[in-house]
């Protein structure tokens, strides 16, 4: 499942707390980083369960995608945790 959130923080930012939140859980809820470059992570749970955080920027706001089988309340949880972007109605004539 991928699931993805646009976000007021850096690509760097989010990239640093996602290093931060998953490996946290204790247990099965556990991932650990197993590959960072410049705009993905990704981490390895129990029984090899892959993990993956990608960033893009995009004009004033970061696009977060997070891409896994067995971690999808963990993933929808982390993005819970980044700031949001601020709504803004658009209106069209």
């Amino acid at each position: 499942m991928i699931q993805e959130i646009r976000t007021s923080m850096a690509p760097a930012a989010v990239l640093a707390a996602a290093k931060l939140f998953f490996p946290r859980h204790s247990g099965i809820y556990a991932a650990y980083l197993e590959q960072e470059g410049d705009a993905f992570l990704t981490f390895r749970g129990p029984g090899g369960e892959e993990l993956v955080i990608g960033v893009m920027a995009d004009g004033g706001s970061t696009v977060v995608r997070g891409s896994t089988y067995l971690f999808d309340q963990q993933v929808g949880r982390f993005m819970t945790t980044l700031d949001p972007l601020p709504f803004a109605e658009q209106v069209t004539e």
